[in-house]
């Protein structure tokens, strides 16, 4: 008995230190209470916790998943888990199955109330949205709503699939009622901004931006805005900078600029309203090398998707840079995988 009471005074100290910001001394209590009890589920999740704001990421997902191991009911390290797969490893497909997992009623795993059953459909529409099934991670978040009521950060979430679905209007309602709900959350202020400039309503939009910035300026930068010759030009110092036997094949593919995609290239190509260029026509390894470049294949570059993501000017113009690569790489044939592999996706 009294080396349950030394672990959880150990859990005490250790969540003061963290909470003042002191995660070695946060440390050196969580392995105190472990030495009290080595089993201690929510030490080994504290431990990942602390872990992974350190972003040492495999040994946090090895605490999570020590702490579900003593305690198989532990929900937060449940939660935890799966969230680092999702935001840190990438492992969506297997952070889908321990949704489902979690969700199945499984009497080995957490009884889920109405609060943490809607955290795991909110886990499970993320990773769903990173492997771009949007209607699905549509339905997911909304499952959630419907199941703890309206929680930001599920309203958020919503407005921002909504957006990337270019359904701009249901997307201003969602973002609204996020930000009403939290006026903290920079995720929402900013989403709302994207969508009221995609609406033209560009001095709420800029009001959105700068206040976003100010909620979060890591995250959320103010756009680095130029005019279009300094735009332009940098376009052209970017094909210039190119091999000459790559420029010789592009010599007839226009390099077209515009502030962001239309909604008709939106519905039609099904890319990001995001995203910052496209190449459209057919590829020289599938039209042949002779052949004669038709009045439809281009490069478009998004001058305003562009801005949003640099912070000076030198950024930008590195940005456009690789930008053009890219695209130009896309009429060369070479896939996403090719880009990925030589440091353009």
């Amino acid at each position: 008995m009294r080396s349950k009471d030394r672990y959880w005074d150990c859990l005490d100290q250790a969540m003061e230190a963290s909470h003042g910001g002191r995660t070695d001394e946060a440390l050196a209590w969580l392995d105190e209470a472990l030495r009290a009890h080595p089993e201690g589920a929510e030490a080994h999740n504290g431990r990942g916790e602390i872990l992974w704001d350190d972003l040492r990421i495999e040994e946090a997902l090895h605490e999570f998943e020590r702490a579900i191991v003593a305690d198989p009911k532990f929900i937060t390290a449940h939660l935890n888990r799966a969230e680092l797969m999702i935001e840190d490893l990438g492992e969506f497909d297997h952070a889908i199955a321990l949704c489902d997992e979690l969700l199945g009623g499984d009497p080995d795993l957490p009884r889920l109330d109405r609060g943490t059953e809607a955290e795991v459909h909110y886990l499970k529409a993320k990773a769903v949205f990173y492997l771009d099934d949007l209607e699905g991670a549509l339905f997911l978040v909304r499952r959630a709503l419907k199941t703890a009521g309206e929680v930001a950060i599920y309203r958020a979430f919503d407005g921002q699939i909504l957006f990337e679905l270019a359904r701009m209007e249901e997307s201003k309602r969602s973002l609204e009622i996020a930000a009403a709900l939290d006026p903290e959350a920079g995720h929402a202020v900013y989403h709302l901004a994207l969508v009221l400039e995609r609406l033209g309503d560009h001095d709420a939009a800029l009001d959105a931006f700068e206040r976003a910035n100010a909620l979060d300026p890591d995250h959320y930068p103010l756009p680095t805005e130029v005019d279009e010759n300094f735009f332009r030009q940098a376009a052209g110092e970017a094909l210039d900078n190119l091999p000459r036997s790559i420029r010789e094949y592009i010599a007839n593919v226009p390099i077209l600029i515009e502030d962001y995609p239309s909604r008709d290239l939106l519905g039609e190509e099904n890319v990001s309203p995001q995203i910052l260029g496209i190449y459209i026509g057919t590829p020289r390894t599938v039209g042949g090398v002779n052949e004669v470049v038709d009045d439809v294949t281009r490069v478009i570059l998004f001058k305003k998707n562009l801005e949003k993501i640099c912070r000076d000017r030198n950024d930008l113009i590195e940005q456009v840079q690789v930008t053009v690569r890219h695209e130009v790489g896309h009429h060369l044939g070479l896939s996403e995988e090719d880009l990925d592999r030589l440091g353009l996706g």
